[in-house]
């Protein structure tokens, strides 16, 4: 056996598990990532994975492995810097235990991440978030569920991976209702709800009733939703509501767009950015300040506040209805 497998095994047992009790989510996407590259490594060297060594993993076949990650399944710079850093801190603990390869592991530590597109955000205004909501069919059980789940996911800024964790017991209806989650890194947040929210969710567990311990958005069988579930949940009633809201059909609608929504509307009624990355579960503000470049009705304010010496600050109105017809020709 080369020293590439007993070092994958204890890079998942001891480094990932033990030493930085990594989250299940976090072993499941190294595991992935470097089942990947083995397998392309074992196309391009001919050599099965368990008798790899490190020459065989040099930078050259993982650049390689990342060109065809991009090139072959389509993936973006950004989910390509993801695999890069699963291998990395591989090869960061094998540096540690193979200090013969250190050149080797150096130079493939060196591949640098790929710079992306950063694509403004893409949220849904109050019309749109309206008939979203108004697309499932409340006269149907499953229809109550995807209502509620629209419902929460608007008002709370749940990610898709929170949603299908979320346990009966979870919900607060209470004095100071609110939701428990533990998002990404663990990190668990208590998010307030609203009157409507609560009435909503209400009416779905006196429906669905069930034990603390039981998932709160269930499929069939009792099974928690999966993350695919909702995402073709929410673009099935996407879909549903551009018929009645045209503007749906120019936006790809996803979970993580309703989650850009809640941020949209607290930014909107003044809520500062701080409270904004606490409220999502962000790990600094820095993250949050996306939705400031994509609200142009901010952008618009700060031009209304600034104009050149001897003009008057406000913007440009027309005068008349005919005048305001013209001008949007």
């Amino acid at each position: 056996m080369s020293p590439v497998a007993p070092t994958l095994e204890a890079f998942f047992t001891e480094r990932l598990m033990r030493q930085k009790n990594a989250s299940p989510h976090t072993i499941a996407s190294y595991r992935d990532c470097l089942k990947l590259l083995l397998a392309h490594a074992q196309q391009a060297t001919g050599t099965a994975p368990s008798r790899l060594d490190f020459a065989d993993l040099d930078a050259g076949v993982i650049s390689g492995f990342l060109d065809h990650l991009e090139r072959d399944r389509g993936l973006s710079p950004r989910s390509r810097n993801v695999r890069l850093a699963a291998i990395r801190s591989l090869f960061s603990f094998a540096a540690l235990r193979h200090p013969e390869h250190a050149a080797l592991i150096g130079r493939v530590l060196a591949i640098p991440p790929k710079r992306g597109d950063r694509a403004i955000v893409s949220f849904l205004d109050p019309a749109e978030a309206d008939a979203l909501l108004a697309s499932p069919d409340r006269s149907r059980r499953l229809g109550r569920r995807d209502h509620a789940l629209l419902v929460l996911a608007l008002q709370t800024g749940l990610r898709a991976s929170e949603l299908t964790t979320l346990r009966i017991s979870d919900i607060h209806l209470g004095t100071g209702p609110f939701v428990h989650c533990t998002g990404k890194g663990r990190k668990e947040r208590a998010t307030p709800l609203t009157k409507t929210t609560v009435t909503v969710i209400r009416n779905y567990l006196a429906e669905r009733g069930g034990q603390p311990g039981d998932p709160f958005f269930a499929g069939p069988g009792g099974r928690p939703l999966s993350r695919d579930a909702i995402r073709r949940l929410v673009e099935r009633h996407a879909a549903a509501a551009a018929r009645r809201c045209p503007s749906l059909s120019r936006k790809k609608t996803t979970p993580h767009t309703l989650r850009h929504s809640c941020a949209m509307r607290l930014l909107e009624t003044g809520t500062d950015i701080t409270t904004i990355a606490l409220w999502l579960g962000h790990e600094t503000s820095r993250t949050t300040e996306i939705y400031l470049h994509a609200h142009l009705a901010l952008k618009e304010r700060a031009i209304s506040r600034t104009a050149p010496p001897g003009t008057s600050s406000r913007r440009y109105q027309p005068p008349d209805s005919v005048l305001a017809f013209l001008e949007s020709l």
